[in-house]
């Protein structure tokens, strides 16, 4: 085809803009509506290894399994397709979780896995055996604060992309963008309680 003259260049990178404007508007930015800028978490996808790394840290595991900021639904529909059951997430941004639902119904498990539009700060994780955190680096240190106090001993927590800076993990897998990290709770409560003494 013909080149782009300088209008053509010129209404090409105003239409960029614009849908990108757009797509943080309407898709990304509900969902930080409430929350402390310091705790914003853009919307990123995992990928397919991603994914598979932090399940397969997951592997044998029983017991409720949640993912906060589950985003699309990807890793709590692929959490229930290996049998970790009951499996939910917790989102804020209303168009996330329609995505979510769509995927788990496409699935075939609607009604089977659950998406709340809950903040991630306020639910009570007591009850909760599997944990799944794909946030960013400035939420580790007061999310880890939070899984102290209320996740059982037998609890495990899998992190993907960063690690929790002040936790030694129990395993880990990947590299690279596609680690994952696993922190089993009586584990981390103990070298807390050393360093404490210590």
């Amino acid at each position: 085809g013909a080149a782009l003259g300088g209008r053509g260049l010129l209404a090409l990178a105003v239409a960029s803009g614009a849908t990108a404007w757009a797509t943080w508007a309407v898709v990304l930015m509900p969902g930080f509506r409430r929350v402390p800028l310091r705790l914003q978490v853009p919307y990123q996808p995992s990928s397919p290894r991603q994914v598979a790394n932090a399940l397969a840290l997951l592997r044998g595991r029983a017991g409720k399994t949640v993912d906060l900021g589950s985003g699309d639904g990807r890793l709590v529909v692929e959490a229930y397709k290996q049998g970790l059951r009951p499996a939910l997430g917790y989102e804020l941004n209303p168009w996330l979780l329609c995505l979510a639902n769509y995927r788990a119904w496409r699935a075939g498990y609607h009604g089977k896995v659950s998406f709340l539009k809950k903040d991630l700060w306020k639910v009570d994780l007591s009850d909760c055996n599997n944990v799944i955190v794909f946030l960013a680096p400035s939420v580790k240190p007061p999310l880890a604060t939070k899984l102290l106090a209320e996740l059982p001993d037998g609890a495990r927590v899998v992190s993907g992309r960063f690690p929790f800076p002040s936790w030694t993990p129990s395993s880990t897998l990947g590299q690279g963008l596609e680690q994952v990290w696993a922190y089993d709770m009586k584990e981390v409560r103990q070298a807390a309680q050393s360093s404490a003494q210590g």
